[in-house]
């Protein structure tokens, strides 16, 4: 199976696409004989663009920019492709520098230097998708909505994700600046956070008890390569212990590998039951099926859901849901619903780039609106300040 990926937030990038070099010559009227040090500069271009308008711009910057000796080329194309994705409007199709393909690359293995916060955009605005589990961000306060209007002294107003992860992040030790503004505050706050080394924890498994009932409480942080075989081990735990019922808890889970997603559904559904569909826009589709391991399937769930569930765990509360009625509990998820493929180029970089949407079996674009919990619970500072967890108790009511 294709590994389809989600950032979370975590690495989305507004960024843009140029192929080819860059041109040293200083005329203000450039033409392919008189560029030198261009590859491919016809490649890919569409016959009915004149790419002319580029080139003339690049030369005018060359003979004109005050700081013309010190101009940084690379940083230039690199600057040429973000410009060209911004124009999609679309934030998660993305082009990734050497340095962020490699942190992109590591988030995804699940370990990595910095606050332990998934960010997204929202509405434009640099937002916190969740702070992970154990974290600074997570004991420093921060909490999924949070919006960063500031990251030490740079204004976020105009800051692609990746651009923002690369000040956050940073060696152990070390302290960053967030100003964050939040939903029912009058004014905007600081918050300083200590780097650490943040390793993610990906399945969590505790027992809770009502009316003389063992329920699994079973929490699942992220969709890395690790998640299924991880979680694959805490569900024989369940089926060797007296329990009754599992409360999947994907609160403030990012999303990540797709395929880790549709392996754990295949622990709750039969073999062949559609997990998810991926719409490419044109008529075709795919759909990604279970397994059909259904270990788990005669277990009473419920799954809980939070505005920092996006992606993958959106798929995997969608599949549940619409296959077997399963109760949604919490709050409106994300709404991260879009397919990303990553291409690899040349000099260390690559392309994050869309290509379809996800559909949950029923049909529900999760882009489009997110997933609207069965019972809404909201989760507010408050509780958080007096250690309550209102989501989890109603979730344990539902056993009763």
């Amino acid at each position: 199976m294709k590994k389809a990926i989600y950032p979370i937030i975590i690495l989305i990038l507004i960024a843009g696409g140029f192929g080819g070099g860059y041109w040293y010559g200083k005329n203000s009227q450039p033409s392919i004989e008189k560029v030198t040090g261009i590859q491919n500069l016809q490649q890919g271009q569409p016959p009915s663009v004149d790419f002319s308008l580029f080139w003339d711009a690049w030369a005018k910057v060359q003979e004109k920019f005050v700081n013309r000796q010190e101009l940084d080329y690379q940083k230039m194309v690199y600057g040429a492709i973000a410009g060209m994705l911004s124009g999609l409007d679309d934030p998660y199709t993305v082009f990734m520098t050497p340095q962020e393909n490699k942190d992109f690359s590591q988030s995804l293995q699940g370990n990595f230097e910095g606050i332990g916060a998934e960010l997204g955009l929202r509405g434009g605005v640099l937002t916190v998708i969740a702070p992970l589990d154990n974290t600074p961000a997570k004991k420093a306060g921060l909490m999924a909505g949070d919006k960063i209007l500031k990251i030490d002294d740079k204004i976020t107003s105009d800051i692609s994700v990746e651009e923002a992860v690369t000040l956050i992040r940073g060696p152990k030790g070390t302290e960053v600046s967030l100003m964050i503004i939040r939903n029912g505050w009058d004014a905007a706050q600081e918050f300083k956070i200590k780097r650490d080394t943040i390793d993610v924890p990906i399945v969590k498994l505790e027992t809770k008890e009502i009316n003389n009932k063992k329920i699994a409480h079973l929490s699942l942080a992220q969709f890395t390569e690790n998640s299924a075989p991880e979680f694959a081990k805490k569900a024989q735990e369940i089926l060797t212990a007296d329990i009754r019922g599992i409360i999947l808890d994907l609160r403030g889970n990012p999303g990540g590998y797709v395929g880790s997603a549709v392996d754990i559904a295949s622990w709750f559904l039969p073999e062949g039951s559609v997990v998810v569909i991926e719409d490419f826009g044109d008529g075709k589709n795919n759909e990604y099926k279970s397994d059909g391991i259904n270990k788990l399937g005669d277990y009473q769930v419920v799954v809980l859901i939070d505005q920092g569930s996006a992606s993958a765990s959106e798929i995997l509360a969608g599949a549940l849901r619409d296959n077997k009625q399963i109760k949604l509990v919490g709050q409106k998820s994300f709404g991260k619903g879009s397919v990303q493929q990553v291409e690899q180029l040349a000099g260390g970089t690559s392309l994050k780039v869309t290509v379809a949407k996800w559909l949950t079996p029923s049909g529900h674009s999760i882009m489009d609106s997110g997933l609207e919990p069965d019972v809404k619970v909201e989760y507010t500072k408050e509780d958080a300040e007096a250690d309550r967890d209102p989501q989890l108790d109603k979730a344990l009511e539902l056993f009763r």
